[in-house]
């Protein structure tokens, strides 16, 4: 729809329609503002807007009918001594507004008739949307799942993050290799944002500092910065589902102080003009730029700095508009650090308390940690982020002197509590003393935090036992476990539209506020007439994702076939080449006996290697390489077709998981701190296959065991076979099936005859084998049999996916928002009142009409 498009209609007239009107939610109004966006805001003629144009108006149609609950909001927070969740993140990976705003507001079907009603599709308005970017994974995933629930539950909050120019990259195969494009999603500008250039905050970095005692006689510590940028915030409203709640979304972006240097332009040095501009932008210009240089690393340095030295002081700016003293801090805000990204916060904290506000040490330390908790989300000690001191000190160095202060009177404290103990101080300081030294952020996390939690049960006592257990032995009451959670609003209702409808059908839709009350969906398991209905939607959906597939690989896939699905990050962790062996090994049966009883499948996968990660890169090559010999053999491509699909993001997540018939979550035990793509994967019907990892224990406990797939060594028996010496030849030895598909791969078979290209997968597997393929196989193949048994019996498979979806309940987002909020936060629901547009007065039920949801004010 680039092309200029054809309405039938034209704007509506000019004439002010009232207070209520303008923005109600009837599909007439709908139909008459998005006219005149297309006229006023977009400045086209109806006949000759184009696809963009039209995406541009519907958006800006939907964000008019969410200000007035967006400045409602606001102005509740203010008027309220509310405590507020300040959720600081890296990575916000919200996936496309549109949709998500239209259902939230109650008006999708609306919009729609709308839309028919001028000849229009809403799907392929939908479809124009760029999606920002602004995440890896799960990790900025969950932070977007979070605000969809911290809305609907009513809860304030803000996410405070980044407004990377670029966000992640734009991922093509060529030649079966990943090809890195850069993710311009601002070229087309972002309807949903407002830029606050009067909130616009100053950051310091570089430089020195300067010691001192002020005319009082106290001792004082001036930081004389090397450079200062500007941070600006960019708004965006996230709206709860049917509720008058629409937190904010602030994302800085840096600018230069002085933008453009006339005098030197004057001279003829035109590029040394904007210099000043260019190197301060870049702090906001790419996520997650590589940090294998130098340049790299003091780049994310910055980074992070950045986004939560501006958050800060935006929290202290709304504290002094209440007129709150900055010791209240902690009262009016539980700061949340989504990982250690920003966990620079707590030594950022103290010193805007210490230097800039004269609070006393103890006192601010201890506004600091009851103002902080801190979510771990990995168990690989390797991600646990650690800065080179000089690095450190170069860029912050009034921090540096601070983290030592927190470090001098922490160990003084070790020191005591276990007396003696000279290793327990090494490993328990902020600094790591062992070769390059480095201040070690996690450390900094769970010192300067009141909790720390992970984010599902295993991963939570791993944590305990292992990865932080020094701290816990110091601290055991800090640590609790929140498993992690996905919003049904977007994973389901707007996701999977054929399900939502059925669903509703046969219980009502309560249980998109509340997906707990999708339990009521399990005596349709055993309702043969449900069951038909069901494999028709699940039927449905993967017509559409074979379409989408054939549209974008040219591979054409069997909607018959059993969709066996792996979308996630690759990493080695994630053990997506182990799919690809089970894959080789069923290819081996076939060649070796054209007879054998393959239940037909297609395996898709999808994700993104980071740009330095060459061994990911690698196996995102082995599925490729993999992919081109089975898809064209001819014996063998009727049962077994393989796709790798480009670029995955939220947009195709949406297509995928309700598609799928088989979620691979096939991590090696101890390795995956929870995992949210199970649960996507369970909510929307797919069966899991998975290891006793993350949260797939708990995904099973509350599926039911006859439901679930599982298979491999258990976290105990990794970490024994590991102490007892792990030889992976040893596996390659005795099993003759994994022996013959680690030769095809040696011989070069998938590689046309080239042995070398991936010598370092099949060496690696065979000499070192960290995530334990090796031991993993035999167990993982066996599994799959079983898988296909079952999916051979249409009425049990059928069942299973039901029960599936009806047992998902517990992996809401908005069930672990509410552990956060009563165990963590102590925060409370504040419902928000409509007020009237022009007096500022709150509207009554009989005003809101059909444009809000006041009936639930005061509730």
């Amino acid at each position: 729809m680039n092309e200029p498009t054809r309405l039938r209609a034209t704007p509506a007239a000019s004439t002010d329609h009232g207070d209520d009107t303008r923005t109600a939610m009837s599909g007439a109004t709908i139909r008459r503002a998005f006219l005149d966006h297309v006229f006023y805001t977009q400045g086209k003629l109806p006949g000759h807007a184009s696809g963009n144009d039209l995406y541009q108006a519907l958006a800006h149609t939907v964000r008019d009918r969410l200000v007035q609950r967006w400045i409602s909001t606001a102005e509740t927070y203010q008027s309220q001594p509310s405590r507020t969740v300040a959720y600081l993140s890296a990575e916000f990976l919200m996936g496309p507004h549109l949709g998500n705003n239209l259902v939230n507001l109650g008006i999708f079907d609306d919009a729609r008739a709308a839309m028919a009603s001028l000849d229009l599709d809403l799907d392929e308005i939908l479809a124009q949307e760029v999606e920002p970017g602004l995440g890896n994974g799960g990790l900025g995933r969950l932070a977007a799942c979070f605000m969809d629930s911290l809305a609907s539950l009513e809860i304030p909050a803000l996410g405070y993050g980044i407004r990377y120019e670029y966000g992640i990259f734009q991922q093509s195969i060529i030649d079966g290799m990943q090809v890195e494009s850069t993710d311009t999603w601002l070229r087309n500008g972002n309807p949903w944002e407002i830029q606050r250039s009067e909130w616009a905050v100053q950051v310091r970095l570089g430089g020195h500092t300067e010691h001192y005692t002020d005319d009082r006689g106290h001792y004082r510590v001036r930081w004389v910065p090397a450079k200062t940028v500007h941070g600006v915030p960019f708004d965006s409203p996230i709206l709860g589902y049917q509720v008058n709640t629409v937190n904010t979304l602030r994302l800085w972006r840096a600018e230069a102080t002085e933008a453009f240097d006339f005098h030197t332009f004057n001279r003829g040095d035109y590029l040394g003009a904007v210099n000043k501009k260019v190197t301060s932008e870049n702090l906001t210009k790419v996520l997650y730029p590589n940090d294998e240089t130098q340049q790299g690393k003091e780049l994310r340095l910055e980074q992070q700095y950045f986004f939560v030295a501006c958050s800060l002081q935006d929290m202290l700016r709304l504290l002094s508009k209440q007129g709150l003293p900055v010791t209240s801090f902690h009262e009016k805000f539980a700061v949340q650090l989504n990982d250690t990204h920003p966990a620079i916060g707590i030594a950022e904290l103290m010193r805007l308390l210490v230097d800039d506000h004269g609070v006393a040490w103890p006192e601010a330390w201890h506004v600091t940690r009851h103002a902080f908790a801190y979510t771990n989300h990995t168990l690989l000690p390797e991600a646990l982020e650690q800065w080179p001191l000089e690095l450190f000190g170069r860029i912050l160095p009034r921090h540096l002197e601070i983290i030592y202060e927190i470090n001098a009177r922490f160990l003084d404290e070790v020191r005591i509590r276990f007396y003696g103990d000279e290793s327990r101080l090494t490993r328990l300081s902020l600094i790591n003393e062992h070769g390059q030294r480095n201040v070690r952020m996690a450390n900094l996390a769970c010192l300067g935090s009141h909790t720390i939690n992970g984010v599902a049960e295993l991963h939570s006592r791993l944590m305990r036992e292992d990865v932080l257990k020094d701290v816990y032995e110091m601290w055991p009451d800090k640590f609790t476990n929140v498993t992690n959670g996905v919003t049904p609003r977007r994973w389901i209702a707007l996701s999977n539209p054929r399900m939502t409808r059925l669903v509703t059908e046969a219980i009502g839709d309560g249980w998109i506020r509340d997906l707990d009350q999708i339990r009521a969906l399990e005596p349709y398991a055993d309702d043969a007439a449900f069951r038909e209905r069901w494999y028709d939607v699940r039927r449905e959906n993967k017509r559409d994702l074979a379409k989408l597939v054939r549209e974008n690989t040219g591979v054409v896939i069997d909607p018959d076939s059993m969709f066996d699905v792996m979308v996630k990050r690759i990493h080695e962790y994630k053990r997506q080449h182990l799919a690809v062996l089970h894959i080789i090994a069923l290819y081996h049966r076939i060649k070796s006996d054209p007879h054998a009883d393959i239940t037909p499948r297609t395996f898709l996968f999808g994700g993104k290697a980071a740009p330095g990660y060459h061994y990911a890169k690698l196996m995102i090559r082995f599925v490729t390489s993999v992919a081109d010999v089975v898809n064209n053999d001819p014996q063998v491509r009727d049962r077994l077709k393989v796709v790798f699909l480009p670029n995955f993001n939220v947009t195709y997540g949406q297509r995928i998981y309700p598609a799928a018939d088989l979620s691979e979550q096939i991590s090696l035990a101890g390795k995956e701190a929870s995992g949210t793509g199970n649960m996507k994967f369970a909510m929307n019907g797919a069966i899991t296959i998975g290891t006793m990892d993350g949260a797939n224990i708990e995904l099973r406990d509350a599926i039911g065991a006859d439901f679930f797939f599982p298979f491999g060594l258990n976290a105990a028996e990794v970490y024994a076979l590991k102490a007892a010496g792990y030889r992976p030849a040893t596996f390659y030895e005795s099993n003759p099936e994994l022996r013959a598909v680690i030769d095809l791969i040696q011989h070069g078979f998938f590689s046309k005859g080239d042995a070398a290209v991936f010598r370092p997968l099949f060496e690696g597997l065979l000499q070192h084998d960290p995530y334990m393929l090796l031991a993993d196989f035999a167990s993982y193949v066996h599994c799959q049999q079983d898988v296909s048994h079952a999916y051979g019996d249409r009425t049990r498979w059928q069942r299973m996916s039901i029960l599936s979806s009806a047992r998902s309940g517990r992996f809401s987002s908005d069930r672990a928002i509410r552990e956060y909020a009563d165990r963590i936060w102590r925060v409370e629901p504040v419902p928000v009142c409509l007020l009237h547009r022009a007096s500022g007065q709150v509207q009554g039920a009989q005003q809101a009409g059909e444009g809000g949801f006041s009936e639930r004010c005061g509730s």
